[in-house]
């Protein structure tokens, strides 16, 4: 017979310590409320709209055609570098994000700035770093840029 608590345990990782009683806490951020660490689901959101803004832009600034092979692919993945660069590098946010209700915060507190906006976009255009999550819910991409995407309102 199939013991239920040890599977649901063992799918659930270990148990969580005082000091991680939610997500967030080991970055000193509130648990609910602005500041507090964004939902995935919300985050998933922004960057779907992030890509759709940015497939509009490649199309209306870049001559970007759906299906269009060789370089001509990359065009929305530069849009979303140069939004992502520059709108988290000086507001803290994306419009999908700003959409959301969300902004780009450095670790633990503060302005993402510049220089880190530009490694987390280069890392989040990569794909795979935003994949790979840690056990405060930041992605690869953050962690290594020293961010943290939250709740701005």
């Amino acid at each position: 017979m199939i013991d239920r608590e040890a599977i649901g345990s063992w799918l659930q990782g270990p148990p969580r310590s005082r000091e991680d009683a939610y997500p967030g806490r080991r970055l000193g951020l509130p648990q609910e409320g602005p500041g507090s660490l964004a939902p995935f689901g919300r985050r998933v959101v922004a960057l779907f709209i992030d890509g759709i803004l940015a497939q509009l832009i490649a199309m209306a600034l870049l001559g970007y055609v759906q299906g269009e092979g060789g370089l001509g692919t990359f065009k929305p993945l530069l849009v979303v570098f140069i939004m992502n660069v520059f709108m988290v590098g000086t507001g803290g946010y994306t419009i999908g994000h700003r959409l959301m209700g969300l902004r780009v915060d450095r670790c633990p507190r503060g302005y993402a700035g510049f220089g880190r906006g530009l490694i987390r976009s280069a890392l989040l255009c990569l794909g795979i770093p935003p994949l790979i999550v840690g056990g405060d819910g930041r992605g690869l991409h953050d962690r290594l840029a020293g961010t943290v995407i939250v709740r701005s309102r």
